[in-house]
């Protein structure tokens, strides 16, 4: 059994920290590492109160910007394995059994199920899968893990406000293609119910051609949030 760390960058998601740590909890995982950018709710409070029941969970502080949080978990992860969960999805089903398989992977991500029964979010899941897939860029919300040695070979995550986990998939791609594992890895629908599916999916598209153009990652996240 491959030793596994998950490492969760938080901001102000008190209404998410919760679900998202007991999901990773009830897997066999090593640690479990909250990098929290200066939350001003009740974020930290809960993980730390957690904390006190669960010697696995650790909380750091690091300056907001999920590229530099995820990079600070990563540095004190302990692993051979981390896995990237964002705070409003939910590891599900057998997820680190099939992280750890005989042949496992050396990167990649999961199939989503996004927590909606709406036809819409079946195609948004298709197109994610096909995504991840066929070019090899593995989204954030996908639940991005990879081998320890392989992610400080590449340099690890780049720390800038946002489109990390798009960098981090162009150097990894070098290496090897990504793998995408059956999952299911449970996502929430927030972003899109709050900005509409259509909106939202648009909004995506249009952050990842102003990046693709050179626009930087700190001025598109003033346009994200």
């Amino acid at each position: 059994m491959k030793a596994i760390s998950i490492i969760i960058p938080t901001f102000n998601e008190e209404a998410t920290i919760e679900e998202a740590i007991r999901s990773a909890c009830r897997h066999d995982v090593v640690e479990i590492i909250i990098s929290d950018g200066g939350s001003v709710d009740a974020t930290r409070t809960i993980a730390t109160t957690m904390q006190r029941d669960d010697p696995r969970i650790t909380v750091i502080n690091e300056a907001q910007g999920r590229g530099r949080q995820l990079a600070a978990g990563a540095r004190r992860a302990t692993g051979e394995l981390f896995v990237f969960l964002h705070c409003d999805n939910r590891l599900g089903g057998d997820l680190t059994e099939q992280m750890t398989d005989a042949d496992w992977p050396v990167w990649g991500g999961f199939e989503q199920r996004i927590d909606d029964e709406r036809w819409r979010f079946r195609w948004l899941e298709f197109g994610n899968a096909a995504r991840a897939r066929w070019f090899s860029r593995v989204f954030g919300d996908q639940g991005i893990f990879v081998d320890r040695t392989t992610y400080q070979n590449v340099g690890g995550f780049d720390e800038v406000d946002l489109m990390e986990d798009v960098l981090l998939s162009a150097k990894l791609k070098r290496i090897q293609s990504a793998s995408l594992l059956p999952g299911k890895l449970v996502v929430s629908p927030r972003r899109w119910n709050q900005y509409g599916v259509v909106r939202q999916t648009v909004r995506n598209w249009m952050i990842q051609l102003a990046f693709a153009l050179g626009v930087s990652p700190e001025t598109l996240r003033r346009w994200y949030i």
